[in-house]
């Protein structure tokens, strides 16, 4: 999977919208405007993702591929680099799993909002 299949993956997905907060090359993919993915495109190889801690720590250790997010809280972000050992279902399966760990903190008011969504 490469960086724009992950993009146009994320942006089919229910209240996803996409930004650039921090600079010109970390593409912030957000659902009801609560960052789940970012997307590096300097590098073009590698995404940081919101992930149950407990998750992340077992993907650590079973794909050389994932580690700990730089410059996030390394107990809720991981960080995949795309040319490794997780395979494009593998990377589906944890953007999925980013969007349900930020819709469940959802407000309720929050949360009927974006079960509202088309």
């Amino acid at each position: 999977m490469d960086i724009e299949a992950v993009r146009e993956y994320c942006l089919g997905k229910k209240g996803v919208t996409e930004c650039l907060p921090f600079d010109e090359y970390s593409l912030v993919m957000k659902v009801m405007d609560k960052m789940f993915v970012l997307i590096d495109l300097e590098s073009a190889n590698k995404i940081c993702m919101k992930c149950d801690p407990e998750y992340a720590l077992e993907l650590r250790e079973r794909y050389s591929s994932i580690e700990a997010a730089y410059h996030f809280n390394k107990k809720y972000w991981n960080q995949i680099f795309l040319d490794g050992d997780a395979d494009d279902r593998l990377i589906r399966q944890l953007i999925d799993h980013s969007i349900e760990e930020v819709v469940k903190k959802f407000t309720k008011k929050m949360r009927n909002e974006y079960d509202a969504l088309p």
